[in-house]
């Protein structure tokens, strides 16, 4: 597999289910020009470990946007699975899950697990000019840390060089 990181994030256009429930609509990657995303695969709706992963971005959505970065999860359950699940189990969330049911998506970020056709937990944080610069992916059954990724984001904004558990205060190195 050839890197992602540092290069340029793949375009992508996907049907999407309104984080509230309220209906679907499209994203492309030119919606997020100028702000940084976060971008994460999970495998299926409607699973045990994926809806605590997506409350959990939902509910520190906020801080994210105080760091001019918006969220999209992305499964290849289809547009409306995912409205299903929103009114459902799942919940209400600030942010749209899209659609992968082609599995390009997954496929051209390197999370696609093509003989079971679903996607591994990836997660990509792209910058403002469509760069990916952060790249976590692994196994189906461990849940990713929020508070992870926020430190992550906010090292990442400085553009400095931050030495191992730095977090936002700490000298640069």
């Amino acid at each position: 597999m050839e890197r992602i990181v540092g290069r340029k994030a793949p375009d992508f256009d996907i049907a999407t289910a309104f984080g509230d429930g309220s209906g679907l609509g499209r994203v492309t990657s030119s919606d997020y020009k100028g702000k940084w995303l976060v971008l994460f695969f999970y495998p299926l709706d409607f699973t045990f470990v994926c809806p605590t992963e997506i409350t959990g971005y939902s509910k520190k959505y906020d801080k994210f946007k105080e760091l001019d970065a918006d969220i999209l999860g992305v499964s290849i359950d289809s547009e409306h699975s995912h409205k299903t699940w929103i009114n459902g189990d799942l919940g209400k969330l600030n942010f749209p899950l899209g659609s992968d049911i082609t599995k390009r998506l997954s496929s051209d970020f390197g999370v696609l697990i093509e003989n079971e056709g679903i996607a591994l937990r990836g997660l990509f944080i792209i910058d403002p000019e469509g760069i990916v610069r952060y790249s976590v992916i692994h196994d189906l059954n461990v849940g990713r840390s929020v508070d992870e990724t926020l430190r992550v984001l906010k090292a990442l904004q400085t553009g400095g060089l931050c030495p191992v558990d730095w977090e936002d205060g700490d000298a640069l190195l």
